[in-house]
């Protein structure tokens, strides 16, 4: 298959490094900073969830105390700034790096935390989300690009498909910590109680998430001549990539499909708990607890998928994502119908519809989006894939409102639907044999 400039899956231009001698006396010190990275970053970007879930549990608390439109736009402002943030900080993590993007990004979302605990009107509110918003944005590019350095092409999907479960095990943790919060010392609670983990987490990034084999290292002060005309190679090659990247017919059929799956995904996240309480009649207490099969199903989808798309490597991933999305609009079909006619019904298909909805979100969010990427533009492939699909977030409120207030609960599960099979058929145009 002959390959044009803009072949989204033609190998990036290489600069061969010459390995120094002794580098297999390193290999127990790489092993150790993989499975360093491994872990510090699983926790970091699961931590995050602990600055955004707060609002969805004590969403009907705070308009019971404050009036029932104080958040209103609130959501809005946030995923407005977590969308411009994808993309800005995606281009600047393959500037200053992971560790740099995610550790001052953690701190200044749980200062945005402790600002929002500590007020009482809407505008204040609104401000200290939006700040959130942008930090927020910082946790996928910058964890995700420091993952797509510490894995290969070869294992990416499996070892993606397992690390992705942090923002499932995240989206559960936070939740239950919140309600937990929120039953002991009520709603304010719920944000300054998370907000010290994330900026504990946030400094321990910044100790010590280091660089990995993948990562496109600069030249020290007065290096030689030789060292200076790599560095400026590569900085062309960056370039370059990153102009691939921002073209790439796949990497924007990714974002448009992932704008369906994160519109899903955020409506989901925000409302669930509102919903169990306001439409069946679910303690507070109780729904935001039950609100965690969404991410309990997800933990399942997410592993699975990441496995599949390694095994089947003659499949594109977007093959995989594309099947699952089509069960998906199945699973929330399903839920429409049985979700209101008991609590272990409600429980299970809401985890069917967590597991279908996760999968393929988690892979063209990550391993996907790395792929299209490369080891030079990783970053802003991932920053460009979740900023798109940051629209659909942005459009979570007035969708959900506007539907249930509407036409109620019900039609807003069928909006559901036409938006997983919209998903699927965006991903179409990158159905494609992958390289061996």
């Amino acid at each position: 298959m002959s390959q044009g400039p803009l072949d989204p899956y033609a190998p990036p231009v290489a600069i061969e490094r010459v390995p120094p001698s002794g580098e297999r006396a390193e290999d127990a010190a790489t092993r150790r900073g993989r499975w360093t990275a491994w872990v510090l970053t699983w926790v970091s970007y699961a931590t995050y969830y602990l600055g955004r879930k707060g609002i969805s549990v004590a969403k009907a608390p705070i308009m019971e105390s404050l009036g029932k439109d104080v958040l209103r736009n609130v959501e809005t402002a946030y995923l407005a700034a977590y969308m411009v943030g994808q993309t800005v900080n995606g281009l600047l993590g393959d500037r200053v790096g992971a560790r740099r993007l995610v550790g001052v990004g953690m701190l200044v979302s749980a200062g945005a935390c402790f600002a929002f605990s500590a007020s009482s009107v809407g505008l204040a509110f609104l401000v200290a989300f939006l700040v959130n918003g942008f930090a927020q944005s910082s946790g996928w590019p910058g964890n995700a690009k420091a993952m797509a350095e510490w894995t290969t092409p070869e294992n990416r999907g499996r070892v993606m498909g397992v690390w992705a479960t942090c923002y499932q095990v995240g989206g559960i943790v936070a939740t239950w910590f919140a309600t937990f919060m929120l039953s002991l010392y009520g709603w304010r609670a719920s944000f300054w109680g998370p907000a010290v983990l994330v900026a504990l987490v946030g400094v321990l990034v910044l100790l010590f998430l280091k660089p990995g084999p993948g990562a496109v290292v600069a030249p020290v002060a007065g290096a030689g001549a030789a060292a200076m005309a790599e560095a400026a190679a590569v900085a062309e090659t960056q370039r370059a990539e990153r102009s691939r990247v921002l073209r790439s017919l796949t990497v924007w059929s990714y974002g448009a499909s992932y704008f369906g799956m994160k519109l899903i995904r955020y409506s989901i996240l925000f409302w669930l708990p509102f919903y169990l309480t306001t439409a069946l009649h679910y303690s507070k207490t109780g729904a935001g607890y039950m609100s965690i099969s969404f991410e309990v199903g997800g933990v399942l989808g997410t592993i699975g998928m990441g496995a599949l798309s390694d095994r089947y490597r003659h499949l594109p991933r977007s093959w995989f994502a594309a099947a699952w999305l089509v069960l998906l609009a199945v699973a929330l079909f399903l839920y429409a119908r049985l979700g209101s006619t008991g609590t272990v019904t409600n429980f299970v298909v809401m985890a069917f519809v967590g597991a279908m909805l996760f999968g393929p979100d988690s892979l063209i969010s990550g391993a996907a989006a790395q792929d299209a990427g490369g080891k030079y533009a990783a970053a802003t492939a991932l920053g460009v894939v979740n900023g798109i699909g940051s629209i659909g977030a942005i459009l979570q409120e007035h969708v959900t409102r506007g539907v249930s207030e509407r036409y109620g609960w019900d039609k807003l599960f069928y909006v559901f639907v036409a938006l997983a099979l919209f998903s699927a058929v965006c991903l179409v145009p990158t159905f494609r044999p992958r390289k061996a």
